[in-house]
């Protein structure tokens, strides 16, 4: 992933929509366009945009056509970003979305979570299409400790929210982080923060040794 800067949200779907993005960080925004209506408005647009251009261009000839829309039509990999978008209400019925949901192999509720630190858990997928995914639970109130990032971190909210020096991000949210970026996400009371992260390079802990300690602990 570290051929891909992907300054902000426009800029991610923009890689989306021309099929230029790592396998975790596709599944990561197919599970965002069905928790999105905006985003998917935006995304239709920027296809829209991309089909006016091809109509612009000067048609050339196919070789091998007949192969080409052998391949086309068999494949499958494209399913979910047409008609599979329009039913994002019913996957949005459950804390999982279907594309997530598929590619982890379980419901929130099978996760085989471990505990990496008070109060907070995590599920590692491992290393996949070079990316480091996993998903995590933080238990409403609980701050990750303070720290920035030795590559991009994005992070989509699944349940509940937290809040960092940027903002808030709930259901639906994606954060994208890098080295530019400081920050300490916490939890919002009164629900766990249920989140699902691609990365490609890892976290360096930043602020006062005494915070780091007291946010590793969970008295944060």
């Amino acid at each position: 992933m570290v051929e891909h800067k992907f300054e902000n949200l426009d800029a991610l779907l923009a890689r989306y929509a021309a099929g230029r993005l790592p396998k975790p960080v596709e599944v990561l925004v197919s599970s965002h366009l069905e928790l999105s209506a905006p985003s998917r408005a935006l995304l239709s647009g920027v296809e829209s945009a991309a089909g006016e251009f091809l109509f612009s261009e000067i048609p050339a000839a196919l070789a091998s056509r007949e192969t080409m829309l052998d391949t086309v039509f068999a494949s499958s990999t494209q399913e979910a970003r047409g008609s599979d978008t329009s039913r994002s209400q019913e996957a949005g019925c459950a804390i999982l979305p279907k594309a997530l949901q598929e590619f982890v192999g379980h419901t929130v509720d099978t996760i085989p979570w471990r505990t990496k630190m008070p109060g907070f858990r995590e599920f590692e997928l491992g290393d996949i299409d070079g990316c480091h995914v996993s998903m995590f639970w933080l238990k409403a109130g609980r701050p990750i400790p303070a720290h920035t990032h030795e590559g991009i971190e994005l992070t989509l909210v699944l349940d509940g929210a937290f809040n960092d020096n940027r903002g808030r991000y709930g259901r639906g949210d994606i954060s994208i982080a890098d080295d530019a970026v400081s920050h300490r996400p916490i939890a919002e009371a009164g629900r766990a923060c249920i989140g699902f992260a691609v990365t490609d390079g890892p976290l360096r802990l930043t602020g006062p040794l005494h915070q780091r300690i007291s946010d590793i602990i969970g008295l944060g």
